[in-house]
C-alpha cells in the first residue's frame, strides 16, 4: 500500500479553520483523503488521472459514504471538475505531486527502470501517447531537449544520439532496453549514487503526461477556487515542479489577497524518512486566501 507523505502536517495546515469542503486533486490511493475525512466532518472531492488508483481509493473511502465524491480527470482542469461535481469552492485544496508507490512498482506501467516492462509511463491509460512513441519517433534534437528540459540531464545530447542510433536497428519497446542504452551512453554508475537513467526516465514521464503544463494550469486556477481563509497545500518532489509552486505562491502573496502560511518550506521528519525513504525529497508549501 502506498504510504502518504507528511500526513500530520497536511491535516494541521488544511484543518486550521474547520473546513467544510476539501479537494484532493491527486487523490491516488486515498491516504491523505482518509486522514482528512477521519479528522473532520467535511465533504471531499478526490480527483486523479489514474483510473485504477481511483478504484482503490473508492474502496478505501467507502466507509465515509456520500461525504466522498471521486472524479477521473486531470488536476489542471480543477475548476471545471469542481463545478461539475457540485463543489463551487473549497476550504482546502491539496496536490501531492509525487508518484504512487503502487504505480511505480508495477512493471506494466513502465515508470521505473528497476524492473523490465513496456515503455509506457502513462498516468491515464486512456490517453494515446506512450514513452515508446517519444523514444522511437521524436527527432534527435527534440529528444535531447526533452531529456535536458525535464530531466535537467546535462548529457542529454549524448543520450539522444545513442537512442537514435539504436532505434535505426529496431524499435525500443521496454524499460530494460532504454536503461541499457542510457548506461551505454553514460556508463553503469554515477557519482553520488544516482542511477544514470534516473533523469532520462523522469524527463520522459513528465513529457508523456504533460505534467508541467498541467501544473501550470492548476496553479493558475486553484487559488481562485478557494473560499476566503481557504488554503492550498502542494507537496513537490523535485526542483522542476517545486520552482513554479514557490514562484506562484510568492507572486500571489506579494500581489495581495493571499498569505503564505509556510514562510519556509516544510520537509519530512527524519523519523518519517527512515520509515518511508521515498518521502526524503518532499517539500510542502501552503497558501491562504485572505479575501
Amino acid at each position: 500500500m502506498h504510504v502518504p507523505v507528511m500526513v500530520a502536517e497536511v491535516c494541521d495546515l488544511l484543518d486550521a479553520h474547520g473546513p467544510l469542503a476539501f479537494v484532493d486533486v491527486t487523490v491516488g490511493m486515498g491516504g491523505h483523503a482518509e486522514a482528512l475525512l477521519r479528522r473532520t466532518r467535511a465533504r471531499l472531492l478526490g480527483i486523479d488521472r489514474d483510473a485504477s488508483a481511483l478504484e482503490t481509493a473508492r474502496e478505501r473511502l467507502a466507509e465515509f459514504g456520500d461525504r466522498v465524491t471521486l472524479r477521473h480527470g486531470n488536476f489542471g482542469s480543477i475548476g471545471q471538475i469542481m463545478r461539475d461535481a457540485g463543489f463551487p469552492a473549497a476550504d482546502g485544496i491539496l496536490a501531492d505531486l509525487g508518484m504512487s508507490s503502487f504505480a511505480l512498482d508495477d512493471p506494466e506501467r513502465g515508470l521505473s527502470f528497476r524492473q523490465d516492462g513496456p515503455l509506457d509511463m502513462r498516468f491515464d491509460q486512456s490517453e494515446a501517447l506512450r514513452a515508446s512513441d517519444l523514444v522511437n519517433e521524436e527527432a534527435e534534437a527534440e529528444l535531447a531537449r526533452i531529456i535536458y528540459a525535464y530531466g535537467e540531464e546535462r548529457a542529454s545530447r549524448r543520450i539522444a544520439r545513442v537512442i537514435v542510433e539504436a532505434r535505426r536497428r529496431r524499435r525500443i519497446e521496454t524499460t530494460g532496453e532504454l536503461r541499457a542504452l542510457v548506461e551505454r551512453a553514460l556508463g553503469p554508475k554515477r557519482r553520488g549514487g544516482m542511477h544514470p537513467a534516473t533523469r532520462t526516465f523522469l524527463a520522459l514521464r513528465i513529457a508523456v503526461n504533460r505534467e508541467m503544463e498541467s501544473l501550470a494550469d492548476f496553479l493558475r486556477e486553484a487559488p481562485t477556487m478557494l473560499v476566503p481563509r481557504g488554503r492550498l497545500a502542494v507537496i513537490s518532489y523535485h526542483s522542476l515542479e517545486d520552482r513554479p509552486v514557490k514562484e506562484r505562491f510568492r507572486d500571489l502573496a506579494s500581489g495581495g489577497g493571499f498569505t503564505r502560511v509556510t514562510t519556509k518550506v516544510l520537509r519530512p521528519s527524519a523519523k518519517e524518512i527512515a520509515s518511508n525513504p521515498r518521502a526524503r525529497s518532499a517539500k510542502l508549501r501552503c497558501l491562504e486566501r485572505s479575501v
